[in-house]
């Protein structure tokens, strides 16, 4: 008995297939492109990610034939925040406007100021990255194509109804739309109205082991599955993440280095702190929440200092740095590429080198860059001291989680052991099968959401802390001083 997990990623859709012992059997990877058609804004087409699905499942296939007949449950994960806005064809009217898009400051500002408990209710102040800012943007500058709005997805929920016909999503995704009020895990009247929605046109509200509906006959055919096998709904890409690695207790914390980046605590309650800018989310299993700091530039932040550094491979670029690498790099970087979310909620924030000189080099530039990250990480674990959330240490999962050397420099800024997982890289697509376990197993969560091994232990280095500690009170000025000039530099 095999099941499927499908994450609509950013920069990529993912797919893997798991036996009933959490085995791996096959997985594939499909890229995706980003579209920015105006400064500051982030978009993606919608059948763009059903064509990657299309591919990304026909690789499994392609790996293991016949057995593609024994997958008898599909579970999705995704991007989180997405607005996907459909007509009453179920057709996407506009690109989908992602989470890092920047456009809805002044659509946030008016929100946080007229919407009473906003906040408190939400799990979080609004943010331009959050889907409720996002569909008031829509009202003010499209507002023929906000009146043609049939219904309101997020981002992998339009890929289950391009499975299932269901227009459906999960606690922990709705979450991180701003329209869900998190204690009581409904969509909040008061949110949807502020977009000029009503509640017929938000998906149907499901727990992520639930089934959300069966795989349609014509699509399985297509895809190479077998028809009515039950689609979960499945989990937000930072639940899903937390899922896959057995992060379902109260207390069980992790960092997520992948486009972006996330420390995550799961918590057994609803526990918000908007005044420390801490999300607190709907988990994707019930009865469970969590706090997150959510940064908008993680691995992605590497992968830039790549491209403009010769396109030279990231692994090479590592290499050098682990050679030649002393504790601190001479070069401070400032990697707001995207703008911020977590602790700054600006959108203006742009990346700075800054102390470059005539001498500085290559791997000083890309040093810079894995410690940049692990400074927005050192703020997260701050601003959640605040929420009186502390923990000793932090699994790592995602892309970055590969690199040792990343992993090292992180484990010394936080001054906390960092733990790689065997198997860490799945990530949500592990999670989103095992919900798709659950869902047709009815199996307890426990014993289906559990820990993988440690591989590792990184352990902070007593001289790369101290300097890093020191390094990181620049950090913080540097930011602190060019906030007026990145909003300054914003209007033009």
């Amino acid at each position: 008995m095999l099941c499927l997990g499908i994450d609509i990623g950013t920069s990529a859709v993912k797919a893997l297939i798991s036996d009933d012992r959490d085995a791996t059997v096959a997985q594939s990877e499909v890229p995706l492109t980003l579209q920015r058609p105006n400064d500051g804004w982030a978009e993606q087409d919608p059948d763009a990610w059903w064509l990657a699905v299309q591919q990304a499942v026909a690789a499994l296939r392609a790996q293991i034939g016949s057995r593609m007949a024994d997958v008898a449950a599909i579970g999705l994960s995704g991007q989180m925040h997405g607005a996907v806005l459909i007509d009453s064809r179920d057709r996407p009217l506009r690109p989908a406007i992602l989470w890092n898009d920047g456009r809805s400051i002044e659509e946030c500002r008016v929100l946080n100021e007229t919407v009473p408990d906003l906040a408190v209710t939400l799990g979080v102040p609004a943010m331009p990255g959050l889907t409720l800012p996002k569909l008031v943007w829509t009202a003010r500058h499209e507002p023929d194509l906000h009146r043609r709005i049939a219904h309101v997805l997020l981002p992998k929920d339009y890929i289950r109804l391009k499975l299932t016909g269901t227009r459906a999503t999960d606690m922990s995704d709705a979450a991180g739309s701003l329209l869900l009020d998190q204690a009581a895990r409904s969509w909040w009247p008061t949110a949807v109205a502020a977009a000029g929605l009503t509640l017929q046109q938000m998906p149907t509200l499901l727990e992520g082991p639930a089934v959300s509906g069966e795989l349609g006959r014509a699509v399985a055919s297509q895809l190479g599955l077998t028809a009515g096998i039950p689609v979960a709904a499945g989990a937000g890409d930072a639940a899903a993440g937390a899922i896959g690695i057995g992060a379902v207790a109260d207390g069980d914390s992790f960092i997520s280095l992948g486009t972006s980046c996330q420390l995550f605590v799961t918590t057994d309650s609803y526990r918000p702190n908007p005044a420390a800018l801490v999300h607190a989310f709907a988990h994707g299993l019930p009865g469970r929440w969590f706090q997150m700091a959510a940064m908008l530039n993680g691995a992605s932040a590497l992968a830039w200092a790549a491209s403009v550094l010769g396109g030279e491979p990231i692994a090479s670029l590592l290499a050098e740095v682990e050679t030649t690498a002393s504790p601190v790099s001479p070069v401070t970087f400032l990697p707001y590429l995207q703008g911020e979310r977590t602790p700054h909620n600006d959108a203006d924030a742009r990346g700075i080198f800054f102390g470059m000189d005539g001498g500085t080099r290559r791997c000083d530039l890309v040093q810079s860059v894995l410690e940049g990250v692990a400074f927005t990480l050192v703020d997260a674990q701050r601003v959640l001291a605040a929420s009186e959330t502390s923990v000793e240490g932090y699994a790592l999962i995602g892309g970055g989680a590969r690199s040792p050397l990343w992993a090292e420099i992180i484990a010394s800024a936080l001054g906390r052991p960092v733990w790689l997982l065997a198997g860490g890289e799945k990530g949500p697509a592990l999670g989103a099968a095992r919900l798709a376990r659950i869902a047709l197993t009815g199996a307890p969560a426990a014993t289906v959401c559990t820990k993988p091994e440690i591989a590792a232990e990184i352990l902070p280095d007593a001289r790369r802390q101290d300097a890093l500690a020191r390094r990181f009170e620049l950090f913080s000025a540097l930011y602190l001083a060019l906030k007026p000039a990145f909003g300054r530099a914003s209007d033009h």
